[in-house]
């Protein structure tokens, strides 16, 4: 059965409109967009924020919904739905899900992201909020990348993120990376012989660069979304740019954020970075970077509360005025993402908006193309009359 899209127009809300704060403002949806001119049943919003629903360019915090404890993963698609109502409570109405295809196994293997990309499938259309599976795949895995084509238009992917988590400075040494013990089990190998895994796709590093320049010729011609992951150099950012590249997530130094920037690439930061005040690896700060203007889009990366917070935070702090820090979790992703009808709420596009609270800043209600995914105490008696 369809779900309802509301008609009706807010009023009595401070408004961020594409020409700015609209205090006391109105906003108008029907169908599920934004409308020019009021319509439907009027609603007051005295005491009440309303911004352009939140786009997460990035996150993997829907793990802990699809397998709370390791071995239990039987309703994959319930986690879903419970990913989503996560997602929605804290303001997100697009979504994109980074899922590892990864040599460390787990909740990180190539079996797992099959079926974590099933069950999103499963009942994403039963979902109010718009999920978007991306993939992150370890570039060292030269033996999957013959498949890799066909089992990206198997499970309907739109969008590759390239990483590389190898141990390398240990590896060339020799030795054994630390907690390899642990993540063997978690594998389900034997230590002895993950290490020689290890050692292999180390031993094997020369291969990689034109295997990827084969494999993102192929991805691109199929239409595909493509991003680097950790870039830490000016070369590391050009190399990925010349394979179609244009997204850099998590930049790791100020020169690689600059060598996007000068290069026109779109930059992803953490917005856990911004709340915490810098990385806890120790790389370059988000709130540095953001200064420099070295930030399209900021990312839950694994926690979901973050980029609204981080958004508020910048705005409150002066870093940036409220236009400019919102559109780091609005405007900004659905540009890089190539999301035209979302972002922002011109007259036309999808009626995607997170209502705060103005006095706690918290959410108190979230709508995705002009239905309700989300909607908690007294806002609630407000809507319904």
């Amino acid at each position: 059965m369809p779900m309802t899209m509301l008609e009706m127009t807010l009023q009595g809300a401070d408004v961020l409109t594409p020409a700015g704060l609209d205090q006391a403002g109105e906003i108008a949806l029907s169908g599920g967009a934004i409308t020019a001119q009021p319509c439907g049943r009027r609603v007051d919003l005295t005491g009440y924020l309303v911004l352009p629903g939140i786009i997460d360019p990035h996150g993997d915090g829907f793990e802990r919904h699809l397998a709370p404890r390791r071995g239990a993963m039987k309703q994959m698609a319930e986690g879903v739905v419970a990913t989503e109502a996560e997602l929605a409570a804290n303001g997100i109405t697009t979504a994109v899900l980074a899922q590892f295809y990864s040599w460390e196994g787990g909740l990180r293997g190539p079996d797992y992201a099959g079926q974590v990309f099933d069950a999103v499938a499963e009942v994403r259309a039963d979902l109010v909020t718009d999920l978007l599976p991306q993939l992150r795949f370890e570039t060292h895995m030269l033996d999957d990348y013959a498949a890799l084509p066909e089992l990206i238009a198997k499970w309907g992917l739109s969008y590759i993120v390239f990483n590389d988590h190898l141990p390398h400075d240990r590896l060339a040494q020799g030795k054994k990376p630390p907690r390899l013990t642990g993540q063997a089990l978690k594998a389900g190998r034997n230590p002895d012989r993950h290490f020689e895994m290890l050692l292999d796709m180390h031993g094997r590093s020369a291969e990689v660069p034109a295997a990827l320049d084969a494999l993102c010729t192929q991805l691109r011609a199929r239409g595909l979304r493509i991003g680097s992951h950790d870039d830490q150099t000016a070369a590391d950012r050009a190399t990925w740019r010349a394979r179609g590249a244009e997204i850099s997530e998590f930049p790791e130094t100020l020169e690689a954020a600059e060598a996007a920037r000068a290069g026109g690439d779109h930059i992803i930061l953490g917005a856990p970075n911004v709340v915490r005040g810098g990385s806890h690896k120790g790389n370059a700060s988000a709130l540095d970077l953001i200064a420099m203007g070295l930030c399209d889009a900021l990312a839950s990366d694994y926690h979901y509360p973050s980029p609204r917070r981080a958004a508020l935070m910048l705005a409150r702090a002066g870093l940036l005025d409220l236009s400019a820090a919102w559109g780091l979790v609005s405007s900004g992703p659905a540009g890089l993402l190539g999301l035209v009808d979302r972002g922002d709420f011109a007259p036309g596009k999808r009626a995607d908006m997170v209502i705060l609270d103005k006095a706690s800043e918290r959410v108190a209600a979230t709508l995705s193309g002009g239905r309700v995914s989300y909607m908690s105490g007294e806002i609630s008696t407000r809507f319904m009359g």
